[in-house]
């Protein structure tokens, strides 16, 4: 008998599976007459899984369901793999996994080919697809082929858009007069200043802010990498930091977040505003995580080596840090400089030896 849950507008089914263990599991519909067709078949397979051994069929979407259920909150892609979900939903929502082939994905991968998008992009909604049926086979010992897995597609270094001084000047003079969202010159000073992401700035807690030592903490539950690390404050973010503080006196001291509204909730989302400071800045090609990137540009360009940069940036292996790398061409025309004084002590030695045999 199909039932409904207190916290759920969708009905539930009931059955035992083929070890005798009893199982519970949404069906995903509001229709009752679906709801039980569908318990009716989970009871047919447990039966036929029991008596001869057949492998219970599993679909598309009661995969991702159970995925996205599973590790939601857990992984810190939570965000990106819902938008992922998206788009693999309408392509492949009601297959059976046990037929999907390899053929099937690469069709996917070629229709996203099709329409325009990164193939880093692709490779996450894909990924997406190969970590849930991987996830399902390891932990709930369900025997299906992961005909995703092995199809990454080959990505490029990646885009790098930094801001001029002039620009970053302008942009901070339009986020100023946001009505929108009164903090995000502060969090652009912050941004550039730091490198930090922009979850990373916006979850922030005034419990990990130390402004005598000049700093902040990031968690392991903070960060992309999962790893902790401390974030210095040179003047101007102190400065922006110190904004910030004044604010929550004035409108909400009892607010853990850096970043809060006047009632002390958190602010989540500042995407709208910062597209109106960038055009009002006439400014283009710019995303909020392009301030991240300019921070290490313009390091980079000052002088400062790739480690250095990687550690602020917390970057999880240098390589990542390298696309930054052709910023400092001073750094390279120093190291081949060094082939010059090889180069003239060998042409010294070999004068010797001419003079010499005269």
């Amino acid at each position: 008998m199909v039932y409904r849950r207190d916290d759920s507008p969708v009905y539930w089914g009931s059955f035992t599976d083929a070890s005798g263990k009893r199982v519970r599991r949404t069906t995903g519909t509001t229709n009752r007459r679906e709801a039980e067709a569908l318990e009716s078949k989970w009871k047919l397979e447990a039966h036929q899984e029991k008596q001869w051994g057949a492998a219970p069929s599993r679909t598309f979407d009661e995969l991702m369901f159970a995925y996205m259920k599973a590790t939601y909150g857990v992984k810190r892609s939570a965000e990106r793999d819902i938008s992922s979900l998206k788009r693999l939903m309408p392509f492949f929502t009601g297959r059976d996994l046990l037929t999907l082939r390899r053929s099937d994905v690469r069709a996917y991968v070629e229709k996203r080919i099709g329409d325009g998008v990164t193939n880093a992009t692709i490779n996450k909604e894909v990924g997406l697809l190969s970590a849930a049926i991987n996830y399902s086979r390891h932990n709930w010992d369900w025997d299906i082929p992961n005909y995703a897995e092995g199809m990454r597609l080959r990505e490029s270094e990646g885009r790098v858009r930094s801001l001029t001084v002039e620009e970053a000047r302008r942009l901070i003079a339009e986020a100023e007069k946001s009505h929108r969202s009164p903090h995000l010159a502060d969090f652009i000073r912050l941004a550039l200043n730091t490198g930090c992401r922009r979850g990373e700035l916006l979850k922030l807690q005034w419990n990990r802010v130390d402004l005598k030592a000049n700093l902040f903490f990031l968690g392991e539950q903070d960060t992309k990498s999962g790893r902790r690390r401390s974030v210095p404050l040179n003047a101007e973010a102190r400065e922006a930091m110190l904004n910030l503080a004044r604010f929550r006196a004035t409108h909400c001291p009892a607010s853990p977040w850096v970043f809060a509204h006047e009632d002390g909730s958190r602010q989540a989302a500042i995407r709208v505003a910062f597209r109106v400071a960038l055009r009002n800045a006439g400014i283009t090609d710019f995303r909020i995580h392009d301030l991240r990137h300019t921070c290490a540009s313009w390091l980079v360009s000052a002088g400062q080596p790739l480690p250095a940069v990687r550690d602020l940036l917390g970057h999880s292996a240098i390589s990542m840090t390298e696309r930054y790398a052709h910023l400092a061409p001073e750094n390279v025309r120093a190291a081949v400089a060094v082939l010059d004084g090889v180069s003239r002590n060998g042409h010294a030695e070999n004068d010797k030896e001419v003079a010499n045999a005269c």
